[in-house]
């Protein structure tokens, strides 16, 4: 499939409260994170969603929309991602990846087809913030939103998802710094230091 055959939607509508700030403005690479996360999946993906929350957002070349209702987590705002876009799949992603290939996307993107999402595995936890899912995920959304679920992971149990291996990512990403995420301070300094080294 070429790019402007392919999805992606980009979660950045969360409170960022352990950052203490809004972790998709925060600086990387002369931009923001969600501005290089953005850059980064566009080589792959020509239709690109961000839903955000009432933090503002830079000027992106992405379709931006807001969460019916901020903060209320990933479960509603991945039924908002999915409803947008125009592919049957999308890659989903949260803002704080800074160090997400666009190889391991279309690596997910690829796998997914026959199911319902492909959901890499990685440190024997399911990345469901890093994962491609299928529209026809919709109603399991809307019946965890209906009860009130919050937590996305529990979607795992509900559909049909390929759980991607380690090994199956790292031809993409030998050190798996696609699903390095910046929930903290150090966090963000750690992954500072990693796109240092690595250029």
């Amino acid at each position: 499939m070429a790019p402007q055959d392919k999805s992606a939607v980009i979660l950045a509508g969360g409170r960022s409260a352990r950052m203490g700030t809004d972790k998709a403005s925060l600086a990387w690479g002369g931009a923001t994170i969600v501005e290089a996360i953005a850059a980064e999946l566009a080589r792959g993906f020509a239709d690109l969603v961000v839903i955000t929350g009432t933090h503002g957002v830079p000027h992106l070349a992405a379709a931006v929309i807001r969460d019916a209702e901020p903060f209320r987590g990933p479960v509603p705002a991945l039924r908002r991602g999915l409803d947008a876009v125009h592919a049957p799949f999308a890659f989903v992603c949260a803002c704080d990846l800074p160090l997400l290939k666009a190889e391991v996307a279309l690596a997910l993107y690829a796998m997914a087809f026959g199911y319902d999402a492909a959901i890499p595995v990685v440190g024997n936890q399911p990345q469901v913030l890093a994962a491609v899912y299928a529209k026809g995920c919709m109603p399991a959304l809307d019946a965890m939103i209906a009860r009130g679920e919050h937590r996305l992971r529990e979607i795992v149990g509900l559909i049909n998802a390929r759980m991607v291996s380690e090994d199956e990512l790292r031809p993409y990403d030998p050190e798996l710094t696609s699903f390095l995420n910046v929930n903290t301070p150090q966090d963000y300094a750690r992954a500072l230091r990693l796109a240092r080294s690595s250029r």
